[in-house]
């Protein structure tokens, strides 16, 4: 890290120096600093300050707010970019590990940082505006970085460990424990003894925390590089007991046939192998076999799990409302986990391929695609991809075709003209009869010939 630069943003530039120009004091802080020393793109830039929210919206009258009561007030930059800005503040008690009890501004940087969560967190920089390109080699430039908990060693040492005592860090915010991993998994770093043994200690403690808080980090660990790690982590920390104990079911359960792993192993594999970056997908990736322990009969290499797609997109879905999700993530994973067991062959009709895009939906095929991909390989499978590049031929092949009853030649108006009859079910029977018979034969999908279809019905 000695030999490399920060590169300061003009847009980072112009925060600080409207701060430094009033005389107050300011500071780049948190996951920032830890991404500027490993030479990482910095998303989200926070700084803290000496001033109050109420000095600072004097500095910034437009395009800023303050919406919470700890003391975090936002600059809504060029692009809608949020820069958040934060009040020296101490805090105390901490009775539902996840809020302070009672925040009182601090009158010092050093109070600010010994209240946050890891040493790797808990820096920060103090920029002059001379110029963008700063050198961190001492004697090179005026920046200062302030490192009270020995951060830069264990980034050196690719540690995550707890500022001070880690069950005071886990009690004030039981969701570090889950951050303590999600950061240990995106930057490949292992997370210290102590800190995680208390993790293991509290990990009861993040059923306090609310499931959207819960998800948000899960979803980070999912889209890393190695989601597998972090999900091994979460399993030996206890924290997966809490979050998503009916996974852990899977472990040490035999299966047969193309499976050569247990259930948990090639849930982990089947993750581990999944080409989308969709959370979601990465998430049924995981839960797609989660029912298999709930439906297995037999025992060894004799046992069977019949059924165990449809009882596993229950659960998948049960697992989502309890983290929270949207609608729209639930009915994905609902979809993805229900119709996994699809075969990709070259003796498949046109109507199961039709079919099976009804029940995934269109918007779904290619995350499927991919779930299926991850499943194959993750079973210990060789991948064929001419097989897969078919199935999509196929897919865009029956498109073509009538795919609903809109899409008939004929419609409602038509056959109430003919068999004279009003809006009713009747008219609805009459279609789905004709769609079933140009289901197996679209070439009679015809205008003349439907016409024909009706007027015989009458």
């Amino acid at each position: 890290m000695d030999d490399k630069k920060i590169v300061i943003p003009e847009k980072v530039k112009k925060i600080i120096e409207t701060f430094q120009k009033s005389g107050a004091e300011i500071y780049i802080v948190g996951g920032a600093v830890r991404d500027l020393l490993l030479g990482r793109e910095v998303k989200d830039w926070d700084f803290t300050s000496n001033l109050t929210p109420e000095e600072m919206k004097r500095l910034f009258p437009k395009n800023s707010f303050c919406n919470n009561v700890f003391g975090t007030f936002s600059v809504v930059g060029e692009n809608k970019e949020v820069f958040e800005i934060t009040t020296y503040r101490t805090e105390f008690g901490y009775s539902d590990s996840r809020h302070p009890d009672q925040v009182k501004w601090g009158k010092s940087l050093e109070e600010d940082l010994q209240r946050r969560d890891f040493t790797i967190n808990a820096m920060a920089i103090q920029i002059p505006l001379a110029s963008g390109h700063l050198p961190l080699k001492k004697g090179e430039s005026q920046i200062k970085l302030i490192d009270l908990y020995s951060g830069v060693e264990d980034l050196k040492k690719k540690l995550i460990r707890a500022v001070g005592s880690p069950g005071e860090r886990f009690g004030e915010d039981a969701l570090r424990m889950m951050r303590a991993i999600r950061i240990a998994t995106q930057l490949e770093f292992v997370i210290e003894e102590k800190t995680f043994e208390s993790i293991q200690k509290n990990a009861g403690l993040i059923n306090k925390v609310s499931g959207e808080r819960i998800r948000d980090e899960l979803f980070k660990i999912l889209i890393s590089d190695n989601p597998t790690e972090g999900i091994k982590m979460l399993k030996n920390s206890g924290l997966l007991k809490e979050i998503m104990p009916e996974l852990l079911e899977g472990v040490g359960m035999i299966q047969k046939g193309h499976h050569i792993y247990e259930v948990f192993e090639h849930n982990l594999r089947a993750l581990s192998n999944c080409e989308s970056v969709n959370p979601i997908t990465r998430l049924a990736c995981l839960l797609h076999d989660v029912a298999k322990p709930m439906v297995a009969k037999g025992e060894g290499e004799a046992r069977t799990f019949h059924n165990h797609e449809v009882v596993g997109s229950r659960i998948a879905v049960k697992i989502g409302k309890r983290l929270r999700f949207s609608n729209k993530e639930l009915d994905q994973l609902f979809r993805l986990v229900r119709w996994h067991m699809f075969t990709v062959g070259e003796t498949q009709t046109d109507k199961a391929v039709r079919r099976f895009i009804r029940n995934v939906t269109l918007e779904y095929i290619d995350e499927m695609i991919a779930l299926r991909r991850a499943d194959r390989i993750g079973s210990g499978a060789k991948e064929t991809s001419w097989r897969w590049e078919l199935f999509k031929k196929r897919i865009e092949e029956v498109q073509k075709q009538p795919f609903s009853i809109k899409d008939l030649k004929v419609n409602g108006e038509d056959v109430m003209k003919i068999l004279k009859i009003k809006p009713s079910r009747k008219v609805g029977e009459v279609l789905e009869a004709i769609f079933k018979e140009v289901e197996d034969k679209p070439e009679l999908n015809e205008r003349e010939g439907l016409l024909e279809k009706i007027r015989e019905m009458i």
